[in-house]
């Protein structure tokens, strides 16, 4: 009976061997380093904040639209208030923002926004708005940013009509056809070009000029054209 007892306790250590072992061999198969950024990517979705490549965003703003940008700015609206007046929430009220000190008023802005200084100018609105994290490092702001110039040219577009209504950029004029767009003139066409060109075919197709003397270098005589 005992030895029964201790083969069955022989065999239960060497499956314990046996799954320990296996264990050690297949982490080192399939071990694999841990990534830095967790996830994969799935095709067609882009990234918060991460900024789309195109056109400057002057020639945006040129043709944004501001009943576009009021849509946009229901994103906002969690956070800011826009009529003239209005109370200030988790941020500051946006009435005639743009133009104004980064940090006037009396609401209470972080300290990494009261030092970047300046004025809420176009292109300064238009980096905030692209993230504010990057613009500011350290700015209590949440919000993760448009990836979407067309959306951040079209909500600049709208703030500026609450109370500021600075001038917006102007689209460059087309250029006609056939012109320099470098702006420099072309250099005219000299007119007596063809004329001399034509006169120069002439008198190579006429050949020697009357009264001229031709050696006739195979038989040593000379001819006299004498017409």
């Amino acid at each position: 009976m005992q030895d029964r007892s201790n083969t069955i306790i022989g065999w239960v250590l060497f499956g314990g061997i046996v799954a320990l072992g296996a264990s050690v061999v297949s982490g080192n198969f399939f071990h694999s380093e841990r990534p830095e950024k967790m996830g994969y990517p799935i095709e067609g979705v882009e990234e918060e904040g991460g900024a789309d490549a195109g056109p400057p965003f002057a020639t945006l703003l040129a043709a944004a639209d501001p009943a576009a940008g009021e849509a946009v700015f229901k994103k906002c609206t969690a956070c800011h208030t826009i009529n003239a007046g209005g109370a200030s929430g988790i941020g500051p009220n946006l009435h005639g923002v743009v133009g104004k000190s980064k940090a006037a008023g009396s609401f209470a802005y972080s300290g990494a926004l009261k030092e970047k200084g300046g004025s809420w100018d176009f292109e300064a609105l238009n980096q905030w708005l692209t993230s504010p994290k990057k613009f500011a490092p350290g700015t209590t702001m949440s919000f993760a940013g448009l990836g979407k110039a067309e959306d951040r040219a079209n909500l600049v577009a709208y703030i500026n009509t609450q109370g500021s209504n600075l001038p917006l950029p102007t689209a460059p004029a087309p250029v006609p056809e056939g012109e320099d767009p470098t702006g420099n003139e072309a250099a005219p066409a000299d007119p007596t070009a063809p004329a001399e060109a034509g006169k120069a075919a002439g008198a190579q197709a006429a050949g020697p000029a009357s009264g001229t003397v031709v050696k006739q270098a195979a038989t040593g005589n000379e001819r006299v054209n004498k017409n």
